[in-house]
């Protein structure tokens, strides 16, 4: 049985490297001179002949594509700070209005509950694709195309937080509380001082896969904003191609990784316990 746990952890661990060799090169990458980068990777951004090479560490390390980044870049700002808008502008609007429409659903009886349910679940499954147009109509019609709004308004609308907050609120006792009110706690209050703290671990598993989410977004930036100055920095990656461009890429990747990985260590614990309760049936 021993043996069988250490060869068990040895797969386990080297599948892990695999699979986090990628995130090291990403940032031995942003750590390589120019030409030590056109050296590795001119086969792949370049077509040159042979094949790319993905070195552990630098041979020269420098920190020059950071200072390009940080420094000779206004417009990699411009689109951090669109990022932030964006994300934050998202997650604030998801914790009134996510929360609250969780909460009506679990404890609260009105007609066709199960059929709004149903069509929130339906919703959640769609992907952007099939409502891009209809989106695009929507927010052009309310003169919101080319407008961090029109990317902010139907993120803070998003179906999957209701999703995942719904699961937790139903865990609430209704003794609980029915005991508030003939104490005579308000509705709100029940909201506000029950349902809040006891399902809070839920509201944080939603923020967090909606940073996750609305930090790296692509397609609605695009699909929805002309103006390069409102694009994010999820869109700012892509747009770098050339060879001499490749270092600033690598580190303007670590940068934007950065951020989701902390908020991602920071709510394991949070995200593990709101997948969990997604997998529970009714």
């Amino acid at each position: 049985m021993h043996m069988g746990k250490v060869i068990l952890w040895g797969i386990l661990t080297l599948l892990a490297i695999v699979a986090l060799y990628p995130v090291f090169f990403l940032i031995s990458g942003s750590f390589m001179g120019k030409d030590e980068l056109g050296a590795c990777l001119g086969a792949v951004i370049s077509g040159k002949q042979g094949y790319a090479d993905f070195p552990l560490l630098p041979s020269f390390p420098t920190l020059c594509h950071y200072v390009e980044i940080f420094l000779d870049s206004p417009e990699f700002f411009v689109m951090f700070w669109n990022s932030i808008k964006i994300t934050f502008g998202v997650l604030a609007g998801q914790l009134v209005v996510g929360t609250a429409a969780a909460w009506g659903f679990a404890k609260y009886e009105f007609p066709w509950k199960k059929g709004f349910f149903l069509i929130y679940m339906i919703l959640m499954l769609l992907p952007f694709q099939v409502l891009m147009l209809s989106d695009y109509l929507v927010l052009d019609r309310l003169a919101l195309t080319d407008n961090l709004w029109g990317i902010i308004l139907p993120g803070i609308f998003s179906t999957f937080p209701v999703f995942i907050m719904y699961r937790f609120f139903t865990e609430i006792p209704d003794s609980l509380l029915e005991s508030a009110r003939l104490d005579g706690a308000r509705e709100w209050q029940l909201f506000l001082y029950l349902a809040l703290p006891i399902g809070s671990s839920g509201i944080i598993a939603s923020m967090v896969l909606g940073f996750l989410e609305y930090w790296s977004l692509i397609e609605q930036p695009l699909t929805f904003l002309k103006e390069k100055s409102l694009f994010p920095l999820s869109v700012f990656l892509p747009d770098i191609t050339s060879v001499s461009q490749s270092g600033m890429a690598f580190a303007a990747s670590v940068v934007t990784f950065f951020p989701a990985l902390m908020v991602f260590l920071g709510g394991q614990d949070y995200l593990e316990q709101g997948i969990m309760a997604g997998a529970v049936k009714e």
